[in-house]
């Protein structure tokens, strides 16, 4: 059996996913596994359609394909999603449909079940035949019982592929089939002196011209107020390396060899509204914008944008993809900011609708900056913050050191069990339900 295993990390085979496929390997001598280094030399495919066409005859003749990644801000890493544009953009899709395919994370999972969804989302793009994902914590093989589960996937889907076992689709076809045009002419918003900033990665391109319009109607509503700052203008020299620099003092390896820190820290972080703009590419935005996000990991689990007011403005089939609006309203709770609002072309059917929604979007924005209006987090971000808190504490405190600081420095580790008044209330009641009055009213 010849087992593909598309490799998602920066760092290579020294990455903590590949610990994993070695571990599965040594188990399995007699398959095949057939490991192509996806993620650290995407510059390279691309670039050269010759090696992109020998892995893509490497996924043809291969009798499965296992998708091998750690988790990177809620979905794949940057290089590893410009793979699946590159897949679809050169029409090489055939050679993935019908294969089986199973997903393996490594990860603190958080939020590593929209890295899955997504991920089998394309799988069901793509007809493959999907097994079943693992999400593995980084330290599980240190632990028998872990490996041993680990062990009992892989022998479900290496089953699964031996007797090419149907598989059920979980998602539809995306479809979308409108594209918005100003009816009104922008109801101006004035900025009251607050900082705004649009970010987007629209290009005049084909299928740009939806989003390209709604950046151009939402400008014009913020008065000329709004600074629009293009992803396609800056120099980002790559992807989030995984080097973990960042760790020690949130230094970036990338410190001073291109645009992004400056940038981010003079213009992003200065802000009081932030606009994120750009149009859905295969159930998440472009490679461009997950690049972004990706090096935004320089302030490793800090909050960087807390207290700002955050807007999406989106081109595609959003209300087909409740995976991708958990992340972005994840993603603003994770950052302590607060989600403003999403405004997509999917009204567009009815005429003005966006529009006004444009306008609601920018007063809403400034109203909410001006009174300094954060609503309260959800699951999402009460159990993301959890999630960081313990691990800070314990597991990843070396070599995420600065995240340690800034969390005992802000009360982040707010510890139930650090609560006296709480503890001194469950012990006073504990004592009192055993008294002979209290344990017979409580019959």
């Amino acid at each position: 059996m010849r087992i593909i295993v598309l490799k998602g990390s920066p760092k290579g085979q020294v990455s903590v996913t590949m610990q994993y496929v070695a571990f599965i390997q040594k188990k399995y001598p007699e398959t095949s596994f057939e490991i192509i280094d996806i993620a650290q030399q995407i510059k390279h495919i691309e670039k050269n359609e010759a090696v992109f066409d020998d892995i893509i005859r490497k996924v043809k003749a291969a009798d499965a394909v296992l998708w091998a990644f750690p988790l990177y801000i809620f979905l794949v890493h940057g290089n590893y999603k410009r793979f699946i544009e590159l897949v679809n953009e050169r029409k090489a899709i055939p050679a993935f449909s019908g294969k089986p395919a199973a997903v393996l994370t490594t990860s603190i999972r958080f939020f590593d079940h929209t890295a899955h969804n997504y991920l089998r989302g394309i799988c069901d793009d793509w007809d493959m035949k999907f097994y079943a994902g693992y999400s593995a914590d980084m330290n599980d093989l240190f632990k028998e019982a872990e490996r041993e589960r680990l062990l009992q996937f892989v022998r479900g889907f290496f089953q699964a592929v031996q007797q090419d076992e149907a598989a059920a689709r979980e998602y539809f076809p995306l479809t979308h089939n409108v594209e918005y045009v100003p009816v009104d002419e922008p109801t101006k918003v004035e900025t009251l002196g607050r900082k705004v900033v649009i970010l987007t990665d629209a290009a005049e391109e084909e299928g740009q011209a939806s989003l390209n319009r709604m950046l151009t109607h939402l400008t014009a509503v913020f008065n000329g107020q709004a600074q629009v700052v293009h992803l396609r203008a800056l120099t980002i020299k790559g992807g989030c390396l995984g080097c973990l620099r960042c760790g020690y003092d949130n230094t970036c390896s990338y410190d001073g060899k291109d645009d992004f820190i400056n940038f981010y820290h003079n213009t992003l972080k200065t802000a009081d509204v932030l606009i994120f703009a750009g149009a859905i590419r295969d159930r998440y935005l472009s490679s461009i914008w997950k690049t972004f996000f990706d090096r935004t990991f320089f302030n490793t689990h800090i909050p960087s944008f807390a207290g700002k007011q955050i807007g999406f403005l989106i081109s595609g089939p959003l209300r087909q993809l409740p995976n991708l609006r958990q992340i972005f309203t994840a993603y603003t709770e994770w950052q302590q900011a607060n989600l403003v609002g999403i405004v997509t072309d999917e009204e567009a059917g009815d005429p003005g609708k966006v529009d006004r929604l444009l306008t609601q979007l920018a007063g809403r924005s400034i109203e909410y900056a001006s009174s300094h209006y954060i609503k309260p987090p959800t699951f999402l971000g009460l159990g993301g913050h959890k999630i960081f808190r313990d691990e800070i504490w314990g597991n990843i405190r070396f070599p995420f050191i600065a995240d340690h600081r800034y969390y005992k420095n802000h009360g982040i580790y707010d510890f139930p069990q650090k609560d006296y008044s709480v503890r001194l209330r469950n012990l006073l009641m504990s004592i009192l339900v055993k008294l002979p009055f209290c344990a017979q009213r409580n019959l």
